[in-house]
């Protein structure tokens, strides 16, 4: 049986207080790496995060940080680092449809925040982590994109959609130019998943027809999301750069 231990590895999990963040945190705790909880109003649930990794013997403390505003992440990485140490493995999970919006209603500020939460917030965490990371010349970054990214969506969600695209091409140019100091970066896309996005953005007739072209006929779990995170930040992935793996139960295929 394989086992992938990631001890003395400290993460980074922005967006970690619920769905599949807090998946993430909680299945590369359990390979023992150190985690940084991040959240930016899930207060309470990002708390729970950490308690839950405490209590079966791992090492995580919480970070609440606007991951859109630069020098709010420039002191959670200070803050990090003096706390667990300097990070190694940065997940860029944090992201948000918003809400629904056709492009013809879309005000310039909503159209804004989307566009920060999904990409600015990737370009700003991932900036920070990679000068330690050079220095130790190792490191992963895993970017959280979509299916959205490939398919456009949704009715409402184009502006998502082209975000997360972004952060897919975003992560085959940051891979080209951090792969020479030692520091891979690669993506997962999460099809539908059982989590709070869904139950907030998708109605329950959407989710019963995604069921339908799905081939394995259900909706993934944070946790089968979390495994492909795990495989990423792990030695079993050494010879992957800039791939993005596809995690939607056979919706979308190349």
């Amino acid at each position: 049986m394989i086992s992938i231990n990631l001890e003395n590895q400290v993460v980074l999990v922005t967006g970690a207080g619920t769905g599949i963040g807090k998946a993430i945190a909680l299945k590369l705790a359990e390979a023992g790496a150190k985690v940084a909880v991040n959240y930016n109003s899930s207060r309470e649930e990002a708390q729970k995060v950490v308690s839950t990794i405490v209590e079966h013997g791992g090492t995580a403390k919480v970070y609440q940080c606007d991951v859109t505003n630069e020098e709010a992440v420039q002191a959670m990485y200070v803050k990090i680092e003096d706390e667990l140490g300097e990070v190694d493995i940065l997940v860029n999970n944090a992201g948000s449809l918003v809400e629904r919006c056709v492009i013809e209603e879309m005000s310039s500020d909503l159209w804004q925040s989307i566009v920060d939460v999904n990409q600015k917030s990737v370009f700003l965490c991932s900036k920070y982590a990679i000068p330690n990371m050079k220095v130790k010349k190792n490191g992963r970054i895993v970017n959280v994109s979509s299916i959205a990214a490939r398919n456009g969506g949704g009715i409402g969600a184009a502006m998502y959609a082209s975000s997360k695209a972004a952060v897919s091409a975003f992560t085959k140019g940051l891979a080209k130019e951090l792969v020479g100091h030692g520091i891979l970066v690669n993506a997962v896309s999460p099809g539908v998943i059982t989590t709070p996005f869904h139950d907030r953005f998708t109605s329950d007739e959407a989710r019963e027809q995604f069921k339908n072209v799905i081939p394995l006929s259900r909706e993934g779990s944070p946790s089968e999301v979390a495994d492909a995170v795990l495989f990423l930040v792990s030695p079993l992935s050494t010879y992957l750069v800039g791939e993005n793996i596809e995690v939607n139960g056979g919706q979308l295929m190349d």
